[in-house]
């Protein structure tokens, strides 16, 4: 049976306001908060545990609400969510983006250690960024690995929860189609070595071009803020520092552009080797 909630002042729903808003709120309950359709599916393809799904049915009818917790049962992730019908003054507030779909979804978190890493193959392509700060770039790149269906991306030293609405938003639901895992520095140059993965870390200092490196082998291709680039430990403990050639005024891109030549560059040599 679908329950109602039509109050703003309803203490559940003030609970879903602050998981949306707060970091330290999401991480005390283990739980975040997911805004539309396609999210919520690929949310359910990456095997996440939805807790309820809202919807508000003037912009999200009951069927579709019954399509989309059938894909709960096919994905075998868990029980069925519970299901609210609420109000559209509901809905403004807890809804991130301008667009409306009508519906969202509380989900349980995922641990993000290296120990829950598990390569599909022996030879994998990893992608690491070491301390990025906008949550547009972390889902660019998310939507990058996605694309170059990547083995992994690591987030070194990481400045904001994986579950913020933007990069949710940004990554268009990459969040939860990669495999991803987070820790410092030394922990994943650590993890990197233990594994035999080859380090190419994009820097200034002592590169080569990117094109003259062979990243076939075992590779984890490792960028940095545009800012300050990335740390020495990163920059002492590389198998090679790679540059891109720049042709222009400025010395840096986008650490999410510069992100995909790389690892595409890996996915060319890998497919033509």
């Amino acid at each position: 049976m679908t329950k109602q909630i039509t109050s703003t002042q309803n203490t559940y729903i003030k609970q879903l306001a602050q998981l949306k808003d707060k970091s330290r709120e999401r991480k005390k309950t283990g739980t975040f908060l997911i805004e539309g359709e396609r999210e919520i599916s690929l949310a359910l393809k990456g095997n996440y545990d939805l807790e309820t799904v809202l919807f508000y049915p003037d912009l999200f009818t009951k069927e579709q609400l019954n399509s989309l917790t059938t894909n709960v049962r096919l994905s075998a992730v868990g029980a069925q969510p519970n299901c609210i019908e609420i109000s559209k003054e509901i809905y403004q507030k807890l809804a991130y983006r301008d667009t409306t779909e009508g519906v969202l979804a509380v989900a349980k978190s995922k641990n993000h250690t290296l120990t829950e890493l598990e390569f599909k193959t022996k030879n994998p392509l990893i992608l690491v960024a070491e301390a990025p700060e906008k949550p547009g770039n972390i889902g660019a790149i998310l939507r990058t690995a996605d694309a170059a269906n990547a083995d992994a991306v690591i987030i070194a030293n990481p400045k904001t929860d994986l579950y913020n609405p933007n990069i949710i938003r940004s990554s268009v639901g990459c969040v939860f189609t990669n495999q991803i895992a987070t820790g410092n520095t030394s922990e994943i140059i650590d993890f990197l070595k233990a594994k035999n993965i080859n380090i190419y870390c994009a820097a200034l200092q002592a590169s080569v071009n990117y094109h003259t490196q062979n990243f076939s082998k075992p590779t984890a291709i490792v960028v940095g803020t545009e800012a300050t680039g990335l740390s020495d430990e990163w920059l002492k403990n590389s198998t090679q520092n790679i540059i891109i050639p720049m042709q222009g005024e400025i010395d840096s891109m986008n650490v999410s552009v510069a992100a995909g030549i790389l690892i595409f560059e890996a996915k060319r040599q890998r497919e033509f080797k």
